[in-house]
């Protein structure tokens, strides 16, 4: 019996790589003699940098860089012979700012342009970024600015490149762009589809949660508004036509507009990496799973992933869940054949972070058993 365990990381508690250590053990005591192949995922967001380098047998490096506020840190990225697998949350997060601090006329994405940097110089040529979680919404003009791009004002003056700047944008320099660029292909790992402006723009969709008030979500869009038409005056591309231009807070524009990169879906991306679809040849079952099945995980997370390259090769796949909400049944529609949760209704979250290990472990026995 051939085995593939896939699974999400459960956040708060399990990682992908804890989840495939558990459920091997569980198969070994149901099942006896059985070939596990532990494969951690991704879907893009946290978590992608481990998956990836375990995957393809690389390494984490630490990179100096600034955080949102441009505070030095110590950050850190992956390395797989010669790609580099970065998160936009490494140096640019939101769990980088304190709460208090929460600004984002005041954040910038310089600190993931100088992991860019940092990677060019350890020799990648292959370049992934995932684009979740940030604190800003400076347009990606802060990683630009980092790569050396000049954001000018009306007087010929430089911008530092936070979300503050973007009203003053009169020109945009890019004379002075890193040339190693040009022949390091960067593809981004991206499953939001927002424009860069609007209602469904990078502003009014997430600026609040970056701790932006009503006040300032007003001035982050009008600013958004005049970057957007100084883009399409210089470059010709209307970034509010262009798919996944305001995610990370307009990053997504920045690197398709000024670097050529390619928006790609984070599972898809992740699983063509670590050459899932080979790994399934043979396989008699695949596990997977997510902290919480509901009709998110539709939107290009693991299990929907998972599932569907799993269904074209004709294996089944089982979802392991935290837990089982209205919406998950649609996965059934995409190649996951059931779904099993963690915990009842009556088990706290506190209770099932605390007892993680157990309470999965014992959950994949009793998968196993039904089978």
């Amino acid at each position: 019996m051939r085995l593939i365990f896939a699974s999400d990381s459960l956040k708060g508690s399990l990682s992908s790589e804890q989840t495939a250590a558990l459920l091997t053990r569980a198969a070994h005591e149901v099942f006896g003699e059985c070939e596990c192949v532990c494969v951690p995922v991704a879907d893009g967001g946290e978590g992608t940098v481990d998956a990836v380098i375990a995957a393809l047998h690389g390494e984490k490096v630490v990179a100096s860089a600034h955080d949102p506020l441009m505070n030095e840190i110590q950050s850190s990225y992956g390395v797989a012979g010669k790609k580099a697998i970065i998160e936009t949350a490494a140096a640019s997060g939101l769990t980088l700012v304190p709460k208090t601090l929460r600004n984002p006329l005041n954040t910038t994405t310089y600190g993931t342009g100088e992991l860019i940097r940092d990677a060019l110089d350890r020799g990648c040529r292959e370049l992934y970024i995932a684009i979740g979680g940030s604190a800003t919404n400076d347009g990606g003009m802060g990683c630009l600015r980092a790569l050396g791009a000049r954001f000018l004002d009306r007087t010929g003056r430089e911008l530092i490149g936070s979300g503050g700047d973007l009203a003053d944008v009169a020109e945009i320099n890019l004379g002075s762009l890193d040339s190693r660029l040009a022949d390091a292909p960067l593809t981004v790992l991206c499953d939001v589809k927002n424009p860069l402006c609007g209602e469904r723009g990078a502003t009014c969709t997430y600026a609040k949660q970056k701790g932006a008030t009503p006040a300032m979500t007003e001035l982050l869009e009008n600013g958004m508004q005049n970057y957007r038409d100084v883009i399409k005056r210089q470059f010709g591309v209307d970034c509010d036509t262009v798919e996944g231009a305001g995610a990370a807070g307009g990053l997504g524009a920045a690197l398709k507009v000024f670097l050529n990169a390619k928006m790609r879906s984070g599972i898809e991306t992740v699983l063509n990496l670590i050459g899932f679809d080979e790994l399934l040849n043979g396989a008699d079952l695949v596990v997977t799973g997510e902290g919480r099945a509901d009709a998110q995980s539709l939107c290009g997370k693991v299990m929907q992933g998972v599932g569907l390259h799993a269904k074209a090769k004709g294996v089944p796949a089982i979802g392991l869940c935290g837990s089982v909400a209205d919406g998950a049944e649609q996965l059934y529609d995409c190649g996951i054949t059931s779904l099993c949760s963690l915990v009842d209704e009556n088990t706290s979250l506190e209770e099932a972070i605390a007892n993680a290990e157990r309470i999965y472990y014992e959950a994949a026995v009793r998968m196993f058993c039904s089978l």
